[in-house]
This record gives C-alpha cells, sequence and structure tokens, in this order.
C-alpha cells in the first residue's frame, strides 16, 4: 500500500502545474467471462488524456495500478513501459504547453471491491461488473490524475460481451459492438462510473418545469442482479427519487445538470452507496428478499437522498482535496434526513438521526483518533480512514446545529449562491462561509473555529435550584469539555420541562436559547413549576452529550416510558446510552431500562437501535459475573415481548430477531429450531428466508446446527445472499478447527472476495466463544502488519478492526496493544489510528464493567 499512496503536498504541486481537458476511456472487459487460463484475469484499458502544463519542459506524473503497460504514449513519441511505469505512476518528462498522453494497459479486475470489481453470481453463473473508486481507485482501471481537483470532461466507451448491457455516467449507444456514452461535465476522476452485464433494468422518467419555462426531463434508471429482480420494489425506489428531485430543485434553485439518473444496487460493495452523477451505485442489500420494518425503508430512503444531494453537494461543487470532505459528506449526510423529513413519508426522520447517525458521532469523537470536522488529511490513506462518523454524522449534527444558528432560509440562500459561484469548480471552507456570511449576516469566523475546526464532544447538564414554594429559583446549564479536547462551544439549545400528568410524562415548559461558556443561567425558566425532568437540547437541535441532574434521572429510571413525545425519548435513550459508555452507569442499569421501557417504544428504528445498544452492553459492558444472568434476562423478556406483540407486527419482527440474537438455553434452541421445522408457530410470524438464517446463526454458534444443517440450508437458498450467510454461520461454529480455519482463510488467504472476508470475520468473533478465540490474540499482533503490507486498503482495514481481540477483555490485551503500539512506532499512520481506536474501545468497555461490578459491590 505505500507505494500506491498520494500525499496532499503531491497532489497540491501536480494540481499548480497542470490542468485536464479531457479524457477518452475506452475499456474492453469481455474478457469478464470464459474460463481462466490461470493467470490473474484483467481486462484492456486504453486512455487518452488532453491535458496543459503551465511551466513547458516541467515533470510531473499520472497515476495506474496495472500488472502491466503495453504501450505509453506522450506527444506522439512512445515510451518504454518498462521505463516510465514503476506499477503506481507514470513518469511524464519534458511536459509541453499542451500535452496528449494515451496509455495502453492491462487492468484487473477487482475481488476487493475497489477498482473494477468482478462477481459471479452462484445462482446461475452470470458475471456482473461495477467499479468504486472513492477516494483513489479509478487509477486500478484507466490512468489519470487522481485527485479530486483535476476535473475535467470523460467520453467512456465499453466494449463487452454481446449479451450484456453496459452504462456509465452519460447517457449510452450500443454501435459495432461498443458501448458508446454521451461526454459528462467536468467531474473528478473518483466519480467516474462503468456497471455492465446481464443486469436487470427498470426504466421511468422525471420531469419538472424550470422558472424560465422550460421543462427538464430527467431519464430514469433502476438495476440489480437477475437473481433480485423478483425482490426489487423499484417503484418505491423511483417514488423516493422523485421526490427527491422534487424537493432538491425547489430549495437549490440549480437543476440537476447530470442528464440521466441511473441507480445500480451491485453485489458485495463495501459502502453504502457512491454519488457518481448519472449513475449511483449502491450495495444491493437494500433490495430486501425477506420481511424488513419500516426502519429499513426509511434508512434506504436517507441513502437515495443523501446520494442525491451529492449531485450539488460533491459533485457540481467538489473539495479540492480531502481535507474538506465534510463538504460533501456532512453536507449530504444533513440534507438526507433534512429531505427525507420535507419530502417522503419518512416524517420521523429526524428521531432516527438523534438516535443512531448521532450515536456513531459520539463514539467518533471519543477516540483518540477524533479529528475536527475539517481535517487534517495528509495522504490517501488518511482519507480513506476519515469517512468516519466525524465527517458524516457529527458534521451533519453540526450543520443542523448552523441551521438553528443563521436561519433555514439563510443557510438554504447561501447553498443556492454556493452552487451558483462555484459549478464544476472546486472549494475550501472559506468559499461556503464567504456566502454563508452573506446570506446571515453574522460572522462566521469564530463559529467556524469552534465547531468545525476544533474536535471533542461537550456535555450540557442541567442545574435546578428550587425556591421555597416548590418552583425553579434559578436553571442554568453547565458546560464541560474533555481535558484532550477543551473548546466550549456556543449551543442553540431548546430546554424543556416535563411533569407527570395522568401517568404521562409531558413538556409544559419550553424555552430555546444560546448556551456558551462553562455556566449559563436560563432566566427565562425562572419562577416555573418545578419540573420532574428537565431535557437540556430537547428537539435536538445541538451536537452535544445531554446529562441529567438527579432529580430528571430518577424519574427517568421510573418513567422513561411515560414520555410522551418520541424524539424527546429517543434522546433521553441515546444520553442513558452515553451515560452507560462513559461508565457513569452501570450496564445493568440500562439493560433494565430496555427489558422494562422498550416495549412502549413507537418508534421502530429506535427498538432496534435500543435492541443493539443492549446486545452491546451485554458484550462489553456488564461485568463479567453478571454475563450469564444478564443474556438470560435479555433473552426472557425479548421472548415475552416476541409473544405478546401484535402478530404480522413491525414490532414482532424486531423482537423475533433480537430473541435469536441472545438466544442461551437448550429451550431457546429448541424454540429456534421447532420455528425453522415448521414444528412450532408464532401467531403473525412469517419465518421467511431472510429470518432463517437470522435463527440458524445462533444455533450454529451453540453447536445446535452443524455444517449439515447448514449445507442444506444453502441447498434451500442457493444464492449469493445465502452462501454469505452459510459463510457467516460455518465460521461461527464452536470448534477449535472451524476457527483455525476461518482465520487462515483470512488471514493466510487471499481466495475470498471482500463479501466473504467480512462474513468469516462476523462469525468468527462470537461473544460466547471468548475462551475459544484466546489463542488469536497474540495471533493478531504478530500479524497485522504484514495484512496492512500486502492487501488492498478496504481488506486490511476489515482484517485489522474485525479481528481485534476485543472479546479478550482485560488488561493482557491492553498491555499486549501497547506493547505492539511501541514496538511499531513507525507503522504506517492509518494502521497505527485503527489499532488505537480499538485500544480506546476496550479500555472504554473495562471501565464500563468496573462500573457495572461497583454497582453490586458497591
Amino acid at each position: 500500500m505505500p507505494g500506491e499512496n498520494l500525499s496532499r503536498d503531491e497532489a497540491r504541486e501536480r494540481a499548480a502545474l497542470l490542468s485536464v481537458d479531457g479524457y477518452d476511456v475506452a475499456l474492453d472487459v469481455r474478457s469478464a467471462v470464459g474460463e481462466s487460463r490461470g493467470e490473474p484475469r484483467t481486462f484492456r484499458s486504453v486512455t487518452t488524456i488532453r491535458f496543459r502544463c503551465n511551466e513547458p519542459g516541467a515533470s510531473s506524473f499520472a497515476d495506474l495500478i496495472a500488472p502491466s503497460v503495453t504501450a505509453v504514449t506522450l506527444n506522439g513519441k512512445d515510451l518504454d513501459p518498462g521505463e516510465v511505469f514503476d506499477g503506481t505512476r507514470i513518469a511524464l518528462e519534458d511536459l509541453a504547453a499542451e500535452n496528449e498522453l494515451v496509455v495502453d494497459a492491462q487492468c484487473a479486475y477487482s475481488r476487493t471491491g475497489e477498482g473494477l470489481h468482478r462477481f459471479v453470481d452462484p445462482e446461475d453463473g452470470e458475471v456482473y461488473l461495477y467499479t468504486q473508486y472513492e477516494p483513489a481507485d479509478s487509477r486500478r482501471v484507466f490512468a489519470g490524475f487522481e485527485q479530486p481537483d483535476l476535473k475535467a470532461p470523460f467520453r467512456f466507451e465499453v466494449r463487452a460481451p454481446e449479451e450484456w448491457t453496459a452504462w456509465s455516467n452519460g447517457a449510452g449507444e450500443l454501435a459495432d459492438g461498443v458501448w458508446r456514452f454521451a461526454e459528462t461535465k467536468p467531474i473528478s476522476t473518483y466519480i467516474t462510473c462503468v456497471v455492465a452485464g446481464p443486469y436487470h433494468y427498470v426504466t421511468d422518467s422525471y420531469s419538472r418545469a424550470l422558472p424560465d419555462g422550460s421543462t427538464l426531463e430527467i431519464p430514469l434508471g433502476a438495476m440489480c442482479r437477475k437473481g433480485l429482480a423478483p425482490y426489487f420494489d423499484a417503484d418505491d425506489v423511483f417514488l423516493v427519487t422523485k421526490q427527491g428531485l422534487d424537493f432538491f430543485h425547489e430549495h437549490f434553485d440549480y437543476p440537476y445538470p447530470f442528464g440521466k439518473y441511473d441507480q445500480a444496487f451491485v453485489p458485495e460493495y463495501n459502502l453504502g452507496a457512491m454519488e457518481n452523477p448519472g449513475l449511483v451505485t449502491f450495495r444491493e442489500e437494500y433490495i430486501f428478499r425477506g420481511r424488513v420494518t419500516q426502519a429499513s425503508y426509511e434508512a434506504r430512503a436517507n441513502v437515495i437522498l443523501h446520494e442525491m444531494a451529492h449531485m450539488w453537494f460533491g459533485d457540481l461543487v467538489t473539495m479540492v482535496w480531502w481535507d474538506d470532505l465534510w463538504l460533501k459528506e456532512s453536507f449530504a449526510d444533513f440534507m438526507g434526513t433534512f429531505a427525507n423529513v420535507g419530502a417522503t413519508r419518512f416524517d420521523g426522520a429526524w428521531i432516527t438521526f438523534a438516535n443512531r447517525r448521532k450515536a456513531w458521532a459520539y463514539r467518533a469523537d471519543q477516540l483518540p483518533s477524533t479529528h475536527p470536522i475539517t481535517a487534517d488529511i495528509r495522504d490517501l490513506q488518511d482519507a480513506k480512514l476519515n469517512f468516519d462518523g466525524i465527517t458524516y454524522a457529527k458534521g451533519a449534527s453540526v450543520l443542523k446545529q448552523l441551521v438553528a444558528y443563521v436561519g433555514q432560509d439563510a443557510f438554504l440562500e447561501g447553498a443556492r449562491r454556493y452552487f451558483k459561484r462555484n459549478a464544476y469548480g472546486n472549494t475550501r471552507l472559506g468559499d461556503l462561509l464567504s456566502v454563508l456570511q452573506e446570506t446571515s449576516g453574522r460572522d462566521m469566523s469564530a463559529w467556524a473555529h469552534q465547531w468545525l475546526q476544533t474536535a471533542g464532544v461537550n456535555s450540557l447538564t442541567p442545574q435546578v435550584l428550587l425556591d421555597g414554594e416548590g418552583r425553579v429559583a434559578e436553571l442554568a446549564v453547565l458546560q464541560e469539555a474533555a481535558e484532550s479536547h477543551p473548546e466550549l462551544r456556543p449551543h442553540r439549545v431548546v430546554i424543556g420541562l416535563y411533569r407527570l400528568e395522568g401517568g404521562d410524562l409531558v413538556r409544559y415548559a419550553r424555552v430555546e436559547t444560546d448556551v456558551d461558556g462553562p455556566r449559563t443561567v436560563i432566566g427565562e425558566l425562572a419562577g416555573a413549576e418545578a419540573p420532574e425532568l428537565v431535557l437540556v437540547n430537547d428537539d435536538d437541535l445541538t451536537y452535544c452529550k445531554i446529562r441529567f441532574d438527579d432529580t430528571s434521572l430518577a424519574t427517568l429510571r421510573d418513567h422513561l416510558g411515560a414520555l410522551t413525545d418520541p424524539l424527546a425519548r429517543a434522546l433521553c435513550w441515546s444520553a442513558l446510552w452515553n451515560l452507560t459508555r462513559d461508565a457513569l452507569l452501570p450496564a445493568r442499569d440500562f439493560v433494565d431500562l430496555v427489558l422494562r421501557f422498550a416495549s412502549r417504544e413507537s418508534d421502530i428504528g429506535v427498538l432496534q437501535m435500543l435492541q443493539a445498544w443492549a446486545g452491546s452492553a451485554l458484550t462489553h459492558y456488564v461485568a463479567p459475573q453478571w454475563r450469564d444472568t444478564a443474556g438470560r434476562l435479555l433473552a426472557e423478556g425479548a421472548l415475552r415481548e416476541l409473544r405478546q406483540a401484535e402478530p404480522g407486527s413491525e414490532h414482532q419482527l424486531a423482537w423475533a430477531r433480537f430473541f435469536a440474537s441472545t438466544a442461551t438455553g437448550e429451550d431457546d434452541f429448541g424454540l429456534l429450531r421447532e420455528l425453522l421445522a415448521g414444528t412450532a408457530a408464532i401467531d403473525g410470524l412469517d419465518v421467511d428466508q431472510e429470518l432463517r438464517w437470522a435463527f440458524l446463526e445462533p444455533l450454529a454458534a451453540h453447536g445446535a446446527a452443524d455444517e449439515t444443517d447448514l449445507a442444506a440450508e444453502l441447498a434451500r437458498d442457493d444464492t449469493a445472499s445465502g452462501k454469505r450467510h452459510q459463510v457467516r454461520c460455518l465460521a461461527a461454529r464452536p470448534s477449535a478447527a472451524v476457527k483455525a480455519q476461518a482465520w487462515a482463510q483470512v488471514v493466510e488467504s487471499q481466495a475470498l472476495s471482500n463479501a466473504l472476508v467480512e462474513a468469516t470475520i462476523a462469525g468468527f468473533a462470537q461473544p460466547t466463544q471468548r475462551e475459544l478465540l484466546a489463542p488469536y490474540a497474540e495471533k493478531y499482533f504478530e500479524v497485522i502488519a504484514r495484512i496492512w503490507a500486502d492487501r488492498s486498503i478496504q481488506i486490511g482495514m476489515d482484517v485489522v478492526r474485525g479481528l481485534y481481540p476485543s472479546l479478550q477483555d482485560g488488561p493482557r490485551t491492553l498491555e499486549a496493544t501497547d506493547a505492539w503500539l511501541s514496538a511499531h512506532a513507525d507503522a504506517p499512520p492509518a494502521l497505527r489510528r485503527l489499532v488505537l481506536e480499538a485500544r480506546d474501545d476496550l479500555a472504554r468497555a473495562l471501565r464500563g464493567q468496573e462500573c457495572d461490578a461497583q454497582a453490586v459491590t458497591g
């Protein structure tokens, strides 16, 4: 990987020297089908780049990662590929003012989801291709200048097998066996895209009258593998797409600039989705093979809208370098939820944002690797790791605070000016701040420094003083920050006062105000009746950790389920989970709250998040001596709620899945086996194929389902999805031989695709198999440097994160981690970051276990 890196300084030097006029890229992917001759399977890539150099005679380089280069021609002169190509770069000497570079290469198909990924469907043997480049993998498919600020128009052509269809960013036509695509607008290399294969393809169209009297027509398309066609609800995908296009046109006042709008759901995808203009790619798991809750449909809609927002934030206007990645990802994350609430049936999406997205941000912002939203990105490895909870979820949360700070109208007007001034260009932080300062009349420099250029999360705690008559004499908000990141920020907040009325916990007073500094007195609430609950950051305007005073915490312990407002309830649950992770609330107390109040949660997304948190509490934060008891209580509670849930309801489905994940005893396993066999039934519960696999994994992990059972289930579901499930279940079995085989498949071999690596790791690390996994703690530290050096960065990340011995949760694992870090001070910073993050999670878990143990002994 080091040879494939590109530093920010190199990118700056090249951007100062070169400007690009256009690319012609011709790919021949007919080699994707048929028998391989034993050597790595490759395809032909011929790239022509027209570019200018403002210092004639200077030298530079083009990027390409390929097994071999057949020919290189610069300005009509043939260059020796052996002399100018080193495996990752093509040296360009003595450049003219105007240049033409032609590179004819043999590029490799990918099995890691990076570059041009080749997938063979086990169901029917069909081959499917798609590209994925962010941040810098287009160089695995064609030669280019791989950095976001060297934009250019692209013309692609693809020669594919006769029975295939090919797609790219522009509209395509087939002539003489070649798919030729319309030239794009100037775009960055990392958002170009090619999809090819026998995909199932559905079309629709969108039209909109524009202010100038013309009509905008956008052809729509959606595609997936043929094996998923029976499950493909393209009508719902198109519905959300059209709602999003309406919403963004109304708010952005800049017509969609990229012609058609295709959306491809592709196999073995590493990301949720990618915003390639005119051809957005998604992981195919967003096509649901079994019954899912509305939370899954909401999540899919959010991703569709997130990627659509990128057409403006990221594709039309792009950051200069990855330091300002937030200029696209934070905005798209915010806009995804903003549009979901404003345009679709998912009008409760801000609840999901508060409960789920912010949880991701809070975790990331307390890791040793936390960074400002505007990060210091030294190179491409840094960039890859910065697609994180800070850049996405914290950035989006801060933008929500910004909207409250400047006002929605000023914010949207700023966006409109930003697009018009910078269309097809590249920007930095100051470009956005200048337009927001114009539209809001506020000085943005101090706000930007405090919110965008410093790291860490603040905690806000209410302090209530009562007078002799039981009314509020003074209510203040205390703000704290970690020693490592001491910045105290200005917060626009809503403070809600709640009391019990007829068994309900309802808000009776509300004030929206500014909180700044270590202590802010909220004068507007003086004289109010004494509250039973004070909720700082009610309505979720700012980004902070909510804390509670003693009275409020006691009220929640007894009456959390009585909160009538679903957003307030979600905020309280999130705050209680943060208290648990911060070792301020014993994990057993959080488990108890879930057992007592989760059944009263009306929002299905919040319920599923609570179930996930309860599972995490059991695995990481509960004192070891109470794990068995906690596990049994969760399984009993889940089964009770499963039986009591409304037949056929989403809540019933959620409790069924949670019961399977917590099943502990023979009675539990017996019920799961009977549900699979059809000898037992729960009224309204349809045990479809996806639910069958959810039931089989815990059976496999506890030795109650063997290889024969899993082979029989794969025969029943002999699909790509079924294969992933089977691989995960096989690796979950409680056997030393099984674990050794899984370890070897991931660590010692490169035979598995990215999706099967992910499935094997997920099955390998079972929380109930800590003793069985103990021998791999030492092995982990012996292999990770080699893995990082030898594998692609995506596989390296999967292995380093997924195989860290977090289940060996004791001081010895911390000591081993510290010893590795000490001995590998010169390891790549990105690798050290991953290990440091895993260490921090483990140290946090140990503090939580100590807090939980003290709840008994204390």
